[in-house]
């Protein structure tokens, strides 16, 4: 005897391969704890226990050292802020900011914004807890090449640019795309 799959590819009820049964607003919370657990947890590790004001600069490669930047600023040093006053400033901003994009996330009908936003949403949340606790953003990693020298950054800026990255070529999808949205009726990308 043989027997045949139900339609959609799943047997036994589970998931057909490549097709995930999470809507975008779960795609999205898990990526942005993900991004929010990885950051704060290496950021406790790199601080508590491999100590790195005390071990700076750590050459990883010829172009990249882990080091230890206390941001007070955003992106680039940005609106560093000098004051207790400029702190809470930034640090209300970016919350009214987070929450802008989590509402966006909780309401997009498609898996890749939601994962794209879930990425932006949790880094976010990872800069703003250390502004709140430390007073600044620690950053960690220095790409440098001969005298150039780069920004340094950590991991929640790496999830929000990759956030950004899945944003974008959100964007560039043709409108209609069947990829990325979620079984419901009627709801179509525009």
């Amino acid at each position: 005897m043989t027997g045949s799959a139900p339609s959609g590819g799943a047997a036994k009820g589970g998931a057909g391969i490549g097709r995930s049964r999470l809507s975008p607003r779960a795609i999205g919370l898990i990526f942005a704890a993900l991004s929010l657990l990885i950051d704060q947890g290496h950021k406790l590790w790199m601080l508590n226990v491999f100590h790195i004001e005390l071990r700076q600069p750590f050459a990883l490669t010829p172009f990249l050292d882990l080091v230890l930047a206390w941001n007070k600023g955003i992106s680039y040093s940005l609106f560093t802020a000098t004051s207790d006053g400029g702190r809470w400033i930034l640090l209300a901003f970016t919350l009214v900011a987070t929450l802008i994009l989590a509402i966006w996330m909780w309401r997009t009908p498609l898996r890749v914004t939601g994962a794209g936003l879930g990425l932006i949403v949790g880094g976010a949340l990872g800069n703003a807890y250390d502004r709140f606790a430390y007073g600044a953003v620690a950053d960690f990693f220095h790409i440098h090449v001969g005298s150039f020298s780069w920004y340094i950054f950590n991991l929640a800026d790496c999830a929000i640019v990759a956030g950004v990255a899945l944003l974008l070529y959100d964007s560039l999808l043709p409108t209609g795309q069947p990829t990325g949205t979620t079984p419901q009726a009627g709801v179509e990308k525009s």
